[in-house]
C-alpha cells in the first residue's frame, strides 16, 4: 500500500511539474534566429524555469508563414510583412501584428584581401545586379567577382534588394546561403567573394566590412538613419501577443533584452 501511495504521489508531482512546463515555438528569420533569439530565450529560461523553447531560424517568408497558418507564437521578421502576406492572413481571421524589437545595418562585406576601401551605393547596385562583374571596374585589382546572397525566404535578400538595388533582380550567377554565417563564411574564404550580413555577423574571420558612401553601419549611422542599408527588425504574433508568447516579447524589448541585443551586434530600440 505504501508504494501504491508513493506512486501515486510521484504520478501527481510529474502530472504537476508538466503542467507547469511551457513551450514557445519561434519561427523565422535567421538574422533574429541564429544568435539573438537564443541568447534572449537562454537568458529567459533562467527568470521563467520550465519554459521551453522550438526557435526555427530559416527565413522572414516561413515565420510570417507560421503566424498565418497557426503553427508558432511568435514570426521572427527582418522585413515587414507583404500586402499579399497581410490578406492571406485576414482571410484565415489573423490579424498580423508587428513590434519592432530591434535596428539592423545590412553590411556589404569584402575578403580581407581585398584592397577596396569604399564604394558607392551605385557601385553596390552595379555590383549585386551583375552590371559589373569585374573588380576592375570598382577600383580593385582585378579579378571576376563572386556575390553570395541570402535565399528567397530570407527578409534580408528582400530589404537589401530594395534598400541597394533599386528591386532590380541580382546577379544570374549569385549563389545564395541559408543564413548570414554562410555568407560570411563564404566570402572569408573567396578572395574575390562580396556579400552582405547583418551587423551582429560582421565579426567573422577573414572579412570585412565596406565603407559605402564613406559611411559604415554602426549603432550611431543606423539610428541616425544616414546609413543607407538600415532596417528594423520584428516579432510578429496574431493580433496582441498573450501568456508566454507576450511575456517573451516584453523581455525582448525590455532594458535587459536589448542589454543582450546590444551585446549581439544589434542596435537597441531608442
Amino acid at each position: 500500500m505504501k508504494i501504491t501511495h508513493l506512486a501515486l504521489a510521484l504520478g501527481l508531482a510529474l502530472v504537476s511539474t508538466q503542467a507547469r512546463a511551457e513551450k514557445l515555438v519561434i519561427k523565422g528569420s535567421d538574422t533574429l534566429g541564429a544568435k539573438l533569439v537564443p541568447q534572449l530565450a537562454e537568458q529567459f529560461k533562467a527568470q521563467h524555469p520550465g519554459t521551453t523553447f522550438d526557435i526555427a531560424a530559416e527565413g522572414s517568408t516561413t515565420g510570417i508563414a507560421a503566424i498565418i497558418d497557426g503553427t508558432a507564437q511568435i514570426g521572427m521578421s527582418s522585413r515587414r510583412a507583404k500586402p499579399a502576406e497581410v490578406g492571406a492572413a485576414s482571410a484565415k481571421g489573423v490579424h498580423m501584428k508587428p513590434t519592432i524589437v530591434a535596428y539592423d545595418g545590412i553590411a556589404v562585406i569584402f575578403n580581407s584581401a581585398n584592397p577596396i576601401k569604399s564604394l558607392t551605393k551605385k557601385q553596390v547596385e552595379q555590383i549585386f545586379t551583375g552590371e559589373v562583374s569585374d573588380w576592375s571596374a570598382v577600383g580593385g585589382s582585378g579579378g571576376k567577382i563572386s556575390i553570395y546572397t541570402r535565399n528567397t525566404s530570407s527578409g534580408t535578400y528582400s530589404d537589401f534588394k530594395e534598400l541597394a538595388m533599386k528591386k532590380r533582380d541580382y546577379a544570374g550567377g549569385s549563389q545564395k546561403m541559408a543564413g548570414n554565417e554562410q555568407i560570411a563564411s563564404e566570402v572569408g574564404k573567396n578572395p574575390n567573394g562580396v556579400g552582405y550580413v547583418g551587423l551582429a555577423y560582421t565579426k567573422a574571420g577573414g572579412i570585412k566590412v565596406m565603407s559605402i558612401d564613406g559611411g559604415l553601419p554602426s549603432v550611431q549611422t543606423v539610428h541616425a538613419k544616414t546609413y543607407p542599408y538600415a532596417r528594423p527588425t520584428f516579432y510578429y504574433t496574431n493580433g496582441e501577443p498573450t501568456g508566454l508568447a507576450k511575456q517573451f516579447l516584453d523581455f525582448t524589448i525590455s532594458a535587459a533584452g536589448q542589454k543582450i541585443a546590444a551585446q549581439v551586434g544589434f542596435v537597441p530600440i531608442p
